[in-house]
């Protein structure tokens, strides 16, 4: 239920979607240099094979998103990032749909810019804390992004209050687990490679203002 499919959402916040998805990858693409490439490649095909893996739960089911970790790792440029995750896995296995693929975008990328802002700096500074701090932009990330779905719905006709509902009882597990997951990740990413922290809050080269 993450992934909004094609024929749910009004035209409207389709199109309003589109904008906004637009605007994100644009800021996105321009703070990825040479060095943030690889990586933004390795978060996209992680994004891309965690949300594969669907679990039944109820009348529906959930999978992983990680992006809290997108955002820790990358900053804005988790926007392109999740795109062209979720373009590949519309295409290819039909998750999701085309019409939404802006929305869904705006959906998982956001929240994760959100983190980026919120968790990234305590990440980089509080290295005695790095689990909790990780764990906390897991967990964040899906609380937002279960809001903006509910919002989409909610936005699209009242009917579909009822699927907001389940949306967010159905992934309250999920918040638990990605917290262990990326809690998890950051911690390991911190004592094997710390640098990957702290690229998203370099300046790429060559551009003014903060990355």
């Amino acid at each position: 239920m993450a992934h909004l499919v094609d024929g749910v959402v009004c035209t409207p916040v389709i199109l309003a979607g589109a904008a906004v998805a637009v605007i994100g990858i644009a800021v996105g693409l321009r703070r990825m240099d040479g060095e943030r490439l690889p990586y933004c490649g390795l978060m996209s095909a992680a994004f891309f094979v965690s949300s594969l893996v669907h679990v039944p739960l109820g009348p529906s089911n959930v999978h992983l998103i990680l992006n809290g970790l997108l955002g820790i790792v990358l900053g804005w440029a988790a926007v392109p990032a999740i795109f062209v995750g979720l373009l590949l896995q519309a295409l290819l296995f039909g998750y999701g749909g085309i019409t939404v693929l802006g929305v869904n975008t705006v959906i998982m990328g956001l929240p994760a810019v959100a983190c980026f802002y919120l968790f990234a700096p305590m990440v980089r500074r509080d290295g005695r804390h790095t689990w909790p701090w990780g764990a906390l932009a897991g967990a964040f990330a899906i609380l937002l992004s279960c809001g903006g779905i509910g919002a989409v719905l909610a936005l699209s006709g009242r009917e579909f209050l009822p699927a907001a509902q389940l949306v967010f009882i159905a992934h309250l597990p999920v918040m638990a687990v990605e917290a262990v997951v990326t809690g998890t990740i950051v911690v390991f990413l911190q004592r094997g490679k710390p640098e990957v922290l702290v690229l998203a809050m370099r300046l790429p080269t060559g551009q003014p203002g903060r990355a």
